[in-house]
């Protein structure tokens, strides 16, 4: 057949995209990055209009809408995104004789809904079952996938020895990406008349502390994590705080909402897709991807704790050179290169600040600007250990060894400056 699929740059449309190619499907990919070869570029955050629809889906079997965002970047993107983007899109399908359409929803996109997310959905949820065209949505729950962005976050969380979780009875029903592809492939191939609605999840609930548990198993992790359960108000209020502060939007405020609310359904429509169980989440991780995952955890763990001990090195040096060590004894150090009177007192200050604003630059400074920053201190240790060694030599053979503490130091920013290239 010949498939259309909006959102294909995405983790579910790229994974569905991928296999319904290799079934022998034509799949044309939509989406607002710069899809495969042959697709085409299109943004629901402008949504076309039915009409053009008509036009680019002319000979087209089946239309998968697997756009979607999380967040918004600007005040309206889940309407234009989710409600008003599909409605054109279904409407247009309708116009061009497609015989399917599948909307790849949320579980909870329901009337009940409380977040802007979820209720954008259903709007468009419902729109497509007035449509008389043959339909199926699908209403994932939480999808796991080593390369997904929540995912990721999840596994962070489980590697960490505390957690600090929200206290609630709600359960999640995790799925696994495969096996939502699957499923979806199965409705494209079978589109059955009618309208159908698929709860996508996995096999069974599980509240989240658990969850986090299954995973951290997974991982190897041989202890369990210790729990600090925050009631949902202190919760909520943290996390618009971080909001305001420009957190992460996997920790938002809505996710805590949809999180206390649940999010479970019925498995069996999925087992009668895939003609067996979904995975069960012990299972979500391969020992292979585990084994990578933990390498990573450890390179980023070390690759945290470097970056800390270096900022207090010179957080530490500055607040020494602005009198926790004796003003004098400095002083003293200072004349053995040259410098004294107003001048010394005038490198000692300026050496003491730029150490603390490097400290706190390690601190605050985003990673993406990181790899200039170990530049900058390799410059400054190296034009130091010059300096000092073309003045005062013999502080090579000092006891303390203030000058050979310079050199591993420098190894550990060329460390840190090959960990910023593989991200």
């Amino acid at each position: 057949m010949k498939i259309v699929i909006t959102g294909a740059t995405g983790l579910i449309g790229s994974a569905l995209a991928r296999e319904l190619a290799r079934r022998g499907h034509e799949v044309i990919a939509a989406g607002r990055s710069a899809p495969a070869q042959g697709g085409w570029r299109m943004d629901f955050c402008a949504p076309p209009t039915r009409q053009w629809w008509r036009e680019q889906l002319a000979g087209v079997d089946v239309v998968v809408n697997a756009a979607g965002i999380f967040s918004e970047r600007r005040a309206g993107d889940f309407q234009r995104v989710h409600t008003l983007g599909p409605i054109e899109l279904f409407e247009g399908a309708a116009l061009a004789g497609v015989r399917c359409i599948v909307q790849i929803s949320a579980l909870g996109a329901d009337a009940e809904a409380q977040t802007a997310f979820q209720r954008s959905k259903y709007l468009a949820d419902q729109a497509l079952a007035r449509i008389a065209v043959p339909s199926a949505t699908v209403l994932p729950s939480l999808v796991f996938s080593p390369e997904g962005q929540s995912s990721r976050w999840f596994l962070k969380l489980a590697s960490l020895p505390v957690w600090a979780l929200v206290r609630t009875r709600a359960h999640i029903q995790p799925i696994h990406l495969d096996d939502l592809v699957t499923c979806i492939a199965e409705l494209v191939a079978r589109a059955a008349p009618g309208k159908q609605l698929v709860p996508g999840v996995g096999p069974r609930p599980l509240a989240l502390r658990e969850y986090l548990q299954v995973l951290r198993g997974a991982l190897g992790f041989r202890r369990p994590a210790w729990v600090l359960a925050l009631p949902a108000g202190a919760a909520l209020a943290l996390l618009r705080l971080l909001a305001r502060l420009g957190g992460g939007r996997l920790a938002s405020p809505d996710a805590l909402q949809m999180l206390l609310r649940g999010n479970t359904a019925d498995a069996q429509g999925v087992a009668r897709l895939l003609d067996h169980a979904p995975r069960d989440p012990a299972d979500f991780l391969t020992p292979e991807q585990a084994g990578r995952w933990r390498e990573r955890h450890a390179l980023a763990q070390g690759y945290h704790l470097l970056r800390a001990a270096m900022a207090a090195v010179w957080i530490i040096t500055g607040l020494v050179s602005l009198g926790l060590y004796p003003l004098q004894a400095s002083l003293a150090l200072l004349q053995d290169f040259g410098l004294q009177g107003r001048l010394a007192w005038s490198a000692l200050y300026a050496g003491a600040f730029a150490d603390l604003a490097l400290g706190l630059a390690l601190l605050v400074t985003p990673r993406r600007h990181m790899a200039r920053l170990w530049r900058l201190q390799m410059l400054l240790i190296l034009a130091y250990t010059a300096l000092i060694s073309w003045r005062i030599p013999h502080w090579w053979l000092h006891p303390f060894g203030p000058l050979t503490k310079n050199l591993p130091m420098l190894a550990g920013m060329v460390l840190m400056l090959q960990l910023e290239k593989r991200r």
